[in-house]
C-alpha cells in the first residue's frame, strides 16, 4: 500500500478486522514462489524478526535466545502461569519447554513452584534478577520495531499493527470453531 493511500483507509475508518479482510481479499496475483505470498512474506518478516533479536542479544551480552525471551515476558505478564499453559501459548513440546525453562532457572532468571492446589502442576514466577533482563529484552524489541518501521509514518504502523491484529484474531476464531465438538462431529462425519 502506498503512503499516500493510508490517509484514505484511516479517514473511511475502517475497522481492523474489516481492513484484515480487505488485505486478504486483495492481495494481488503472484506467481508461484514470489516473494509477495502473504504467508511467505509473513513468516520472513517473523524470521528477520528472530535473527536482529538473536543478534543483539548477543551483541549487548543478554544471555537468551528471542524464544527465551517470550517466555519471560509472557511469565511477567502472567505470573503463577503453569508450565503448560506457557507450552500450549509457544505452541511447543511441553518437554522442549522444560529444556528451556531448565536453562532459564540455571541462569536466575525463573523459578518453579508446587500449585497451591493441583501438586502435578508447576507454576513459573520471576526472580528478581529477571526484572533487569526484562528492560534489555523490552529495548531491543523498541529498536528492532524502529528498524522494522523506518521510513514509515506513524499512522501506517498502526495500520499494519491493527490489519496483523485483526488477521490474528480471525485465525484464533476459526481455530477455536474448527476445535468446537460441532466441527469435530462435522469432519467424522457424524
Amino acid at each position: 500500500m502506498a503512503p499516500s493511500e493510508v490517509p484514505q483507509l484511516v479517514r473511511h475508518e475502517v475497522g481492523s478486522r474489516d481492513l484484515a479482510a480487505r488485505a486478504m481479499l486483495e492481495e494481488p496475483d503472484v506467481k508461484p514462489g514470489s516473494d509477495r505470498n502473504f504467508g511467505f512474506l509473513v513468516h520472513d518478516v517473523s524470521r528477520l524478526i528472530k535473527r536482529r533479536f538473536d543478534r543483539r542479544a548477543r551483541q549487548t551480552g543478554l544471555p537468551i535466545t528471542r524464544r527465551q525471551a517470550a517466555v519471560i515476558l509472557y511469565i511477567a505478564r502472567n505470573e503463577g502461569v503453569s508450565q503448560s499453559e506457557v507450552a500450549n501459548w509457544l505452541d511447543m513440546e511441553p518437554i522442549a519447554l522444560v529444556r528451556m525453562l531448565d536453562k532459564l532457572h540455571e541462569e536466575g532468571l525463573v523459578e518453579r513452584r508446587a500449585h497451591p492446589t493441583d501438586r502435578r502442576v508447576r507454576t513459573l514466577w520471576l526472580t528478581p534478577a529477571a526484572r533487569p533482563v526484562i528492560e534489555r529484552i523490552l529495548l531491543i524489541n523498541q529498536a528492532i520495531r524502529g528498524e522494522a518501521f523506518a521510513g514509515m509514518p506513524a499512522h501506517a504502523r498502526d495500520i499494519v499493527i491493527d490489519i496483523l491484529d485483526g488477521i490474528k484474531d480471525n485465525l484464533v476464531l476459526q481455530e477455536e470453531a474448527d476445535d468446537s465438538p460441532a466441527a469435530t462431529a462435522a469432519a467424522i462425519g457424524t
